[in-house]
């Protein structure tokens, strides 16, 4: 039975029935992360100790007929940004001032997984603080795209991505603060589900409101729309840590039926502000079509947003950063001086919107706000008639990785001047408004992924996900994994 290119549920069920061992998986596991990941620069830590700890302890559960979890012995990945379990390393990012810094502490997504029966292996590449779309940092360097090495795999969930499209795991950890779950979706042709805010629980200390200007997300990084609703059966509910958390339990597994007959979808190019590479634009205006093969009607839209993709993309860099203020504030409390003693290990365009953030006002905050609320009403516009919205996920083809930690996405697409750091990403404005949404591939151009993106009304998680499942059963992805799957190793 290949093991490399099983699901998460397909792989938990293997188990149950005693088809497929926990030792068994975990140690296929790991031996196809020490093959594959020297070129992917993925996973940047390695868990194995542990992790066979924990598989042997599962196997003899299962021996016993105890363990009956959803995820027993499921091989997973975490992501090594504000993700924490304790006693691993937690480098916010790459940081090199930070390679050796722990925590005491479960984040929400490794202490949930680890109670459904998962098995974390280790964590994930991503950008410092994760504030840029590529994934590359000072310390460990860029992650590469297992469609073609030589390019980036996005960010900031990136090593999550890349492990996921090659076989690593099933299943990996996204957290999205512009787009960070869908990004790296995008361009290494995963699903990545972004949820409503606290769907999955937010827990941040000591502000537990830090994390909705923008909205913070965790969610799942799968190579199918089932698993993604698994995981969010394992990932949602109530927390008394989060002041947003939910009480309602949503049927996610009812998704997989794919029922989008008589629905309403609209579809944008471009969110009516974006530059969009022609490719990309083929690629997603002829996926989007398939929506009308499952029964939905399908419109092109007009959407209205009176201001300039430059001007949101420093709007978005203004409003992610107090997280880092805060974070960097906390840390020198501990003894940490990130931002005095180990500047350089800072890339110079986060210093730049550092030093500037520090110094705004509150009107200005407030200024900020205002502008986030002209994409809010921009969108809910469009929801007022229509119950999903469809656009391309990026607006552009993965870059090729740099040797110096400073892989950024492109400076102009078009002829049109972007923002190098997200200009390029239609996927923050849903961290601006709240709106669910998800990446699913959409097809391929010259051999590499392209994402479609997939957002709801509010708080209608279910809806993005059946929408998904429509798309993967009328235009099914799998096969594109042999690319990775086939790719030389070196």
């Amino acid at each position: 039975m290949e093991i490399a290119y099983m699901g998460a549920g397909e792989l938990a069920r293997a188990i149950r029935r005693g088809e497929l061992s926990p030792v068994e998986v975990m140690d296929a596991t790991i031996d196809r992360i020490e093959e594959r990941n020297p070129s992917l620069n993925a996973v940047v830590y390695k868990g194995y100790d542990e992790a066979r700890e924990r598989a042997r302890q599962a196997q003899e559960a299962l021996a016993k007929g105890e363990d009956v979890r959803p995820l027993c012995g499921v091989p997973v990945l975490m992501k090594d940004l504000f993700d924490f379990k304790p006693g691993w390393p937690a480098t916010f990012g790459g940081i090199p001032a930070m390679k050796d810094f722990t925590l005491d502490a479960y984040c929400v997504w490794a202490e949930r997984m680890e109670a459904a029966g998962a098995i974390i292996v280790g964590k994930t590449n991503s950008p410092a603080m994760g504030y840029r779309g590529a994934c590359d940092n000072y310390l460990f360097g860029p992650t590469s795209n297992p469609f073609d090495v030589t390019r980036n795999s996005g960010g900031s969930s990136g090593g999550s991505a890349a492990s996921v499209a090659d076989g690593l795991v099933p299943l990996a950890e996204g957290t999205d603060g512009g787009g960070s779950i869908r990004i790296p979706s995008a361009w290494c042709g995963t699903f990545g589900f972004q949820p409503s805010p606290s769907r999955v629980p937010t827990v941040l200390r000591p502000n537990a409101f830090a994390g909705v200007t923008p909205y913070i997300y965790e969610g799942p990084i799968t190579r199918n729309v089932a698993d993604a609703a698994l995981a969010m059966e394992v990932l949602a509910g109530y927390h008394p840590g989060d002041p947003f958390t939910y009480h309602d339990d949503p049927d996610f597994a009812s998704v997989t039926d794919g029922d989008v007959s008589g629905w309403k979808i609209a579809y944008s190019p471009d969110f009516g502000v974006y530059p969009v590479a022609p490719e990309v634009r083929e690629v997603v205006e002829a996926a989007v079509r398939a929506f009308e093969d499952c029964g939905a009607e399908v419109t092109e839209v007009e959407i209205s947003i009176d201001l300039d993709q430059r001007e949101l993309a420093d709007l978005w860099c203004r409003l992610i950063m107090p997280l880092s203020l805060d974070s960097f504030a906390n840390l020198k409390q501990a003894g940490l001086d990130i931002v005095g003693e180990h500047r350089t290990d800072l890339p110079p365009e986060f210093l730049r919107w550092y030093d500037h953030v520090a110094q705004m006002s509150v009107m200005e905050y407030f200024d900020d706000n205002s502008k986030r609320t002209v994409v809010y009403d921009a969108l809910q516009a469009v929801f007022a008639e229509h119950r999903i919205l469809v656009t391309p996920t990026l607006a552009c083809m993965p870059p090729l990785n740099r040797s110096d930690g400073e892989t950024r996405g492109p400076t102009e697409i078009g002829g049109v001047e972007v923002d190098p750091l997200i200009g390029w990403c239609l996927t923050y404005f849903t961290n601006f408004t709240g709106h669910p949404a998800a990446s699913a591939p959409a097809g391929l151009s010259g051999g590499l992924p392209v994402g479609m993106q997939i957002i709801g009304r509010q708080r209608a998680d279910v809806d993005v996900l059946r929408a998904a499942a429509a798309f993967e059963q009328a235009r099914p992805w799998a096969e594109i994994y042999r690319i990775p799957a086939s790719r030389p190793i070196g």
